[in-house]
């Protein structure tokens, strides 16, 4: 297998980062409001109280902008694993694709009538018709990440397939086994709950700009309450299922997780006890495989990770040396299948399957064995040849210690902002606390950034692989000429920015307006609505 020119492998990547970190930024929103809005309605229908239908109105109208706009940022993602990411569709098409077409009709057929429904069956439903649609329309919206987050687990942990020497291709073994991957389904409930957090902040948030400025105070007050409470049992889950994530990544990925945590050496290199401090700040140094200006608690990394005082945590120097051995193995597994493909011979079959299972260490040797060729690997070279293969196994730490960082005290400080706004909300002293109101106000944007970093956290980290362990990802590109990829990845950074321009500016505009039927007073006892005078409307003092 020839490789790809490195430069279109790194533009590639830019583009497919940018273009799903685009994309994410409407995501959470979109995960978090259906769940809020359904909530609204809900207590509309149990009370009757039309202060709740409002609420529901008003919210949906913001819902359905990021809605479009993030359909149409996804849309492309899909296509760029055919045209950017060809030998990766070739060798995991049979799995990768099965959850992203179910995805696709579930999003695009079950998510999209049921939001349809929603926005136009309000005279057409009776109240508890419309009330099993809202909330059909959240369920769908997250049942649509399942699947995506379901094709994302396979390339974390591979779980329900496995490698035909005679297609070279992964096929499936077990659609269970797919869909019941850990890894799947713990990122499932993780990036869900992030969602709830990210709408929470986002209602609550342009409610404080309501208390704060003295308009749409009933529905402002009410709006806040229930994003409060939501949020605040949300932004505790979510830091409690960030634990469970983490475990998970130290028993299947103990590379992400060493890098996570800027751990070089084992963790009972430090002292004679196996725990180890957790750094709160460092800056890990990638070239010389240290870190500079560490801040730590000591004793807590051990037992944060492992559930364990005396378990030692493998440092990233260790595990270079640890996958030594698999980088030769595999070298032999991928000699026997090219030998294989040649003759069909049976017993380089039968060595392929010995060394099956480390093909893609393998596949990592090849970018520095002579002319890209493994048979080239002789006994002369192939200790400096191996000892080069481990450094590639180590993902960017720096990248991977902050990214995972930023996400972490952001969640942290969503739980204690969340535990003071539902407080003063029960209290109704909302108004007395205006730096509170304010700091809800500019907080807006942080759940998207705190999701964002995460994803960085969980691709950075999973590096050099495509698939984990299996496909790296310098093997996984398409072929195309530099130039090629540079223009597309101008037109993907425009077109993006203009879908985010087109986001913020309905979203600032409809925000403001607020709720239609609290039309603000004005000069004359008129009020403005889309530029057409009304009668003032002082039911909100």
């Amino acid at each position: 297998m020839s490789l790809i020119d490195p430069s279109v492998v790194e533009l590639s990547r830019l583009q497919f980062a940018l273009t799903a970190l685009y994309h994410f930024i409407f995501v959470p929103l979109t995960l978090g409001m259906t769940f809020l809005i359904a909530s609204m309605e809900t207590v509309y229908v149990i009370t009757g109280k039309e202060i709740y239908k409002e609420m529901t109105h008003f919210w949906a109208k913001l819902f359905g902008i990021n809605f479009a706009i993030g359909v149409a940022t996804g849309l492309t993602m899909e296509f760029e694993f055919g045209t950017n990411w060809s030998m990766y569709s070739h060798f995991v098409g049979d799995v990768f694709g099965t959850p992203l077409a179910i995805e696709g009709l579930m999003a695009f057929f079950m998510e999209s009538t049921f939001i349809g429904l929603m926005f136009f069956g309000w005279d057409r439903l009776s109240r508890p018709a419309h009330l099993a649609v809202t909330w059909l329309t959240a369920l769908g919206s997250n049942l649509s990440a399942l699947w995506i987050l379901i094709a994302n687990g396979f390339m974390q942990n591979p779980q329900g397939a496995s490698f035909d020497p005679d297609t070279m291709r992964m096929q499936f073994t077990s659609f269970l086994n797919l869909v019941f991957s850990q890894d799947a389904q713990a990122k499932f409930v993780h990036t869900s709950i992030a969602g709830f957090v990210t709408g929470a902040l986002f209602v609550m948030g342009i409610s404080s700009f309501y208390i704060l400025t003295n308009r749409h105070k009933a529905l402002a007050a009410r709006s806040f309450r229930m994003a409060a409470l939501f949020g605040v049992i949300s932004s505790m889950a979510v830091v409690t299922l960030g634990d469970a994530l983490g475990r998970l990544d130290y028993l299947v990925q103990p590379t992400k997780i060493a890098a996570i945590e800027g751990l070089w050496q084992d963790s009972n290199a430090h002292s004679s006890a196996a725990a180890a401090p957790w750094l709160v700040f460092a800056l890990p140094d990638d070239a010389k495989q240290t870190n500079y200006a560490e801040i730590g608690v000591p004793y807590v990394l051990t037992p944060l990770i492992t559930h364990s005082e005396n378990t030692a945590v493998p440092g990233l120097i260790s595990l270079e040396q640890q996958a030594g051995p698999r980088i030769l193995n595999g070298i032999k597994a991928l000699n026997a299948l090219q030998q294989y493909g040649q003759d069909h011979d049976a017993a380089a079959l039968a060595t392929f399957k010995q060394y099956e299972n480390d093909m893609g260490y393998g596949f990592l040797a090849q970018k520095n064995a002579p002319n890209q060729d493994l048979t080239q690997i002789t006994p002369a070279n192939q200790d400096a040849i191996v000892a080069q293969t481990e450094k590639d196994t180590i993902p960017n730490v720096f990248v991977t210690f902050w990214s995972f960082r930023i996400m972490m005290f952001l969640g942290f400080y969503f739980v204690i902002l969340f535990a003071f706004a539902s407080y003063y909300s029960l209290r109704n002293e909302l108004e007395k606390h205006p730096l509170l109101l304010k700091a809800a106000l500019w907080s807006i944007p942080l759940p998207v950034m705190a999701c964002e970093f995460g994803w960085i956290t969980a691709e950075a980290g999973r590096q050099p692989w495509s698939v984990y362990g299996w496909l790296p990802t310098f093997q996984s590109a398409s072929s195309h000429p530099v130039g090629y990829m540079v223009f597309s990845l101008i037109g993907f950074a425009l077109l993006y920015s203009a879908f985010i321009a087109a986001e913020l500016y309905l979203m600032f505009k409809f925000a403001r307006l607020g709720p239609q039927h609290h039309a603000e007073p004005s000069v004359g006892g008129t009020a403005t609505m889309f530029g057409k005078p009304q009668l003032a409307d002082k039911s909100w003092q």
